[in-house]
């Protein structure tokens, strides 16, 4: 039976944590199919609408998008291990949650900064809004 794994990936350090911990458990379950997500914001001026065309707006995404990925693709290829990249435009917990109800994920991995406290009441945190919103179990890696 194949288990498919979403791991969310934003660039940093963390995600990378994340994109490892997804590695050990394909070495565990050989039948897992890995999928990787990167989420773009999205740019919410309607002024940079009027300047920029879409298909350069698009490109943009995924340029950034791309680029958030390289390292944990990079892991991945390395390794020999199979995956699909995925990248969206939204905010990145409503994104990856729904993608991961429309998409039939069994679970969603994602790196977590480790910010308590006051600093995650500011900043938010995508890993507890995650943990809040999917459809599907949530491992969080530090």
């Amino acid at each position: 039976m194949t288990i498919r794994l979403l791991v969310a990936v934003d660039g940093s350090a963390h995600a990378l944590r994340a994109a490892g911990h997804a590695m050990h458990l394909q070495t565990l379950l050989p039948d897992l199919e890995l999928h990787l997500i990167n989420v773009q914001p999205p740019v919410e001026s309607g002024h940079v609408r009027l300047f920029v065309a879409q298909d350069e707006l698009e490109g943009y995404y995924r340029d950034q998008g791309l680029a958030a990925l390289h390292d944990a693709c990079a892991m991945l290829d390395q390794a020999a291990i199979p995956y699909q990249r995925h990248i969206a435009v939204g905010h990145a917990a409503d994104v990856i949650a729904r993608y991961a109800g429309e998409l039939g994920f069994e679970q969603i991995i994602v790196g977590s900064h480790g910010r308590s406290g006051l600093s995650q009441l500011l900043l938010g945190s995508v890993a507890s809004e995650l943990i809040a919103q999917a459809p599907v179990p949530v491992t969080v890696v530090k």
